[in-house]
């Protein structure tokens, strides 16, 4: 079994060593190369291959989109963690359709960033092969690539509650008729939060995507015309819906 492979794209050097210290004591991971040179990044990424690429959006030269880009276009298969200074929609919108798992906001704890990188990863050293096919069978990598076409971004807390409501009712689609004492309070015990807050922020997350006009997106992935104009689904109803294509598609 091979080790995770991991590059550090990160401008600041005290930053970056703090980077390589959380990945040194990660046992069965191995940082491939490290730089603040956005035209050196491009030449690792391509000549070292990582798994996973932790990336400032602020690098000398070339920026962190460039090197997303260059990734995507080079058809590489690495998973981006993004760290940057901004909150504006467009820039992590930008950094998610580039291929961003996450997007972290600075200041950040370089254990967080890479607690964040051990999550995409899986924490399981795999084989090269087969890291595109566990990607592609993840239940977690699904359901974030329905969230991303349809617009709820992964750095709202409503985001990880409603991919664990929907991961419960794939597993027992008989929790969505007892959301609020069934389905809110083990979410909120996983993540040390109460019920009540699990629900306002997962209707936050739904509220987020609709705003932001997916209904088009939203009714090509049901595959029909579920949703029109600025009518949306309750928590259920939505947490239900995705539940319902996961589980068809398991079956097909």
């Amino acid at each position: 079994m091979k080790a995770e492979r991991v590059l550090i794209l990160e401008s600041n050097e005290a930053f970056a060593n703090e980077l390589k210290e959380q990945i040194a004591s990660r046992a069965g991971w191995e940082v491939c190369g490290a730089t603040g040179s956005g035209e050196e990044g491009i030449n690792l990424l391509k000549n070292e291959d990582p798994d996973i690429v932790i990336l400032s959006l602020f690098l000398k030269g070339f920026d962190g989109f460039t090197v997303m880009e260059e990734a995507k276009r080079s058809e590489k298969k690495c998973a981006f963690i993004v760290m940057g200074n901004f909150s504006d929609d467009k820039i992590i919108n930008r950094a998610i359709a580039l291929g961003a798992r996450y997007y972290l906001m600075k200041p950040v704890e370089a254990s967080v960033v890479v607690d964040r990188a051990a999550e995409v990863a899986g924490e399981m050293p795999v084989r090269r092969e087969s890291l595109e096919r566990r990607r592609a069978n993840s239940l977690d990598e699904r359901i974030s690539n329905i969230f991303i076409s349809i617009g709820i971004p992964p750095h709202i807390k409503g985001y990880a509650y409603l991919r664990e409501g929907i991961k419960m009712a794939v597993e027992d689609p008989h929790v969505i008729n007892n959301v609020t004492k069934g389905l809110y309070p083990v979410i909120g015990e996983k993540f040390q939060t109460t019920a009540s807050k699990v629900e306002r922020a997962i209707r936050h997350a739904i509220e987020v995507a609709w705003n932001r006009g997916r209904i088009d997106a939203v009714n090509a992935i049901f595959g029909a015309r579920v949703y029109i104009g600025t009518e949306k689904p309750t928590n259920s109803e939505f947490i239900a819906l995705v539940a319902d294509k996961l589980i068809l598609e398991n079956m097909g």
